[in-house]
């Protein structure tokens, strides 16, 4: 239940910040805004870390895959097409693509067993959930 609660919250937050950045970008400028998020996100992991234990920052450089350690970078670029694709097609269009695109590809990672992702079988059964997923999009954008 905790999962499911957390992943509603998660989905929540990113839509409720996917248009706060984009009304930012607006009024200063692409790459300031996208860096303000990162910096005020690295502010509020600093604290909480502080705050939390401190485990030790070499403990990263311990890391098995060192590529794992790119979801910042990553992080940049979604924040960065968060914010073009909201602009680009409003908050509800960009949020249920956004979704869908992920459900794709971490169907991918799981089928293919990428990035130390346990392998999964093929299920024609979450192919047809895809499929309806973009079919709910289809209908949602359907205009008379």
């Amino acid at each position: 239940m905790w999962g499911i609660l957390t992943a509603l919250l998660s989905g929540a937050l990113m839509s409720v910040q996917g248009v706060f950045n984009t009304e930012v970008t607006k009024q200063s400028s692409l790459w300031l805004s996208t860096g303000w998020v990162q910096f005020s996100a690295f502010l509020v992991c600093a604290a909480a870390w502080f705050f939390t234990g401190r485990d030790s920052i070499g403990a990263l450089w311990q890391v098995d895959h060192k590529y794992t350690l790119l979801g910042g970078v990553i992080g940049a670029f979604i924040t960065v097409t968060v914010i073009q694709s909201m602009g680009a097609l409003g908050p509800a269009t960009a949020a249920m693509l956004i979704v869908i695109s992920q459900l794709v590809v971490a169907y991918v990672i799981e089928l293919f067993g990428m990035f130390g992702v346990d392998r999964e079988p093929f299920e024609w059964r979450k192919i047809l959930g895809m499929l309806i997923a973009i079919a709910g999009i289809v209908i949602f954008k359907w205009k008379k």
